[in-house]
């Protein structure tokens, strides 16, 4: 990575080394048993808080860093290399997607409301966008706050809600008009009000340190200074955030290949089969390669695509390419991962066991690749 880049300087790779090594020392040793708890402990929000890492794009006067995206995806890389997916996944939510619209349309008075304690990991935000029946089809979602003199009244239900379980409060997306997405605005919902509460813990195939919820609202009173922004600018910012979100998906898949790669060619150099290492056969010699092409081909995609967004340019269709291309791509990474090691492969004690439940979900989160292709082909010109 220290190559010369378009993208990357030296101050993009002093971050990385500094991730990298943070990641080494603090998580690495921990991620088997945050995967066996079936979570990662809360004070990993503070200490991460601590370093600066959940704050990367916010701005300075509320204890971020005032970055771009280029340095997002250096963070999806470095924590993903810590052996457990859900964590990264959970932290990269408080950091980059649940707290990216307050920034956006928060008022000043919100934004040093919600922003410092975020930033610094004090406290929990989650992400409440996806229903039972309106997941990626946000302008279907059903989940109401109607108002009541200074308090909305909110009544409805969430599900798939990472960092639900422990959440102090959730960025909710709500209908507060009629249908379709001009009804849809945000409000930041604190967890400690009557009639909130968390249904279920999910069991997932795999994220398993990732807590994800699904949650209840019966008649929540939420006062009328967390809406952010108007009624009805919801949507328009919803759509803009799934921009970073997918761009973080994106990231999270390179850094996954990156350690994929790594494991297979490490098995293939010290295990021999017929006398000599299974990376000394030519079918494998070439099933690595083309691993690394696709590797680099994602990584220039979502490279490029975090270019665009820090530049403040339009780039939904590359987003959604990236996206696309990276998520599908990592799920190949880790099934020749898997297959290099044979019967090992299949065993919980090798990481590629667990990494290869974890990219299932790859292909779904931020928009199923069905969803991509549909935003692809809407955006497709002639050339």
């Amino acid at each position: 990575m220290a190559k010369l880049s378009p993208y990357f300087r030296e101050e993009h790779e002093s971050f990385r080394r500094s991730v990298r090594s943070f990641v080494e020392k603090e998580m690495v040793p921990n991620a088997d048993q945050w995967e066996r708890e079936g979570i990662f402990p809360r004070g990993l929000f503070t200490r991460v808080g601590e370093l600066g890492y959940l704050g990367v794009r916010h701005p300075a006067e509320y204890g971020g860093s005032d970055l771009d995206f280029t340095y997002t995806a250096i963070l999806c890389e470095e924590l993903v290399q810590c052996g457990s997916v859900g964590t990264a996944v959970n932290l990269m939510v408080q950091c980059e997607l649940a707290t990216s619209i307050v920034t956006a349309l928060g008022t000043e008075e919100q934004k040093q409301r919600f922003l410092p304690d975020a930033i610094a990991g004090r406290k929990i935000f989650a992400l409440g966008i996806s229903e039972p029946s309106a997941g990626s089809d946000v302008a279907a979602l059903r989940t109401t706050a109607r108002l009541e003199g200074d308090e909305y009244v909110i009544d409805g239900s969430k599900i798939f809600i990472t960092n639900g379980t422990r959440a102090d409060f959730i960025l909710l997306a709500v209908r507060t008009g009629g249908e379709g997405g001009s009804g849809i605005s945000t409000i930041v919902c604190p967890t400690d009000i009557a009639g909130f509460s968390v249904g279920r813990k999910l069991e997932k195939m795999g994220n398993h340190a990732g807590d994800t919820a699904e949650l209840f609202f019966d008649g929540c009173r939420v006062p009328r200074a967390n809406l952010l922004g108007s009624e009805g600018d919801g949507f328009k910012a919803i759509m803009h955030l799934f921009q970073g979100e997918r761009l973080v998906l994106s990231a999270l898949a390179c850094g996954l290949m990156t350690q994929l790669y790594r494991l297979a060619y490490e098995y293939g150099s010290g295990r021999n089969i017929f006398g000599k290492p299974i990376i000394d056969f030519q079918v494998w010699r070439h099933r690595l390669a083309d691993l690394e092409v696709l590797i680099e081909a994602s990584r220039q995609l979502t490279y490029s695509a975090a270019y665009l967004l820090s530049h403040g340019e339009a780039a939904g269709r590359e987003v959604s390419i990236a996206k696309l291309f990276t998520a599908g791509a990592v799920k190949r990474v880790a099934d020749e991962a898997l297959q290099i090691h044979g019967g090992y492969g299949y065993m919980e004690d090798y990481l590629v066991c667990r990494l290869y439940r974890d990219v299932a979900a790859f292909t779904i989160g931020a928009g199923s690749s069905e969803v991509m292709r549909e935003i692809i082909a809407k955006m497709a010109t002639a050339r």
